[in-house]
């Protein structure tokens, strides 16, 4: 750790407000995925479509909310010195949705070409 001139162990700058940010847009686009899917699957899978979009969209607004409290729990662990930064268990679980919705998709095509 390098210490600034004013005697902090990290520059108070952009770089928390940047982390943010980038979890902002992740959640947005995640958030109009599911948009999308809401629109144009339920026509075409039926009310499972429709549930499941419903689903992705409560999803983005509990990982909304989780990745602020992540934010401003790093933001208070850098100004105050040596606490805990937090954990990956939100970026694994954003991750693993992910990956499910995906192979679900995937599934689905490949059942469907048959």
């Amino acid at each position: 750790m390098t210490v600034t001139g004013r005697g902090a162990l990290f520059d108070p700058g952009l770089q928390p407000e940047r982390t943010w940010l980038a979890w902002r847009r992740t959640l947005l686009a995640l958030a109009v995925g599911a948009l999308v899917a809401l629109r144009l699957l339920p026509p075409v899978l039926g009310t499972p479509a429709f549930w499941m979009s419903l689903v992705g969209l409560l999803l983005c607004g509990a990982l909304w909310v989780l990745a602020g409290r992540r934010a401003a729990t790093g933001r208070r662990a850098l100004l105050a010195g040596p606490l805990p930064l937090p954990g990956g268990g939100l970026l694994f679980a954003v991750a693993a949705l992910v990956t499910a919705a995906g192979a679900l998709g995937l599934v689905w095509v490949v059942g469907s070409a048959h």
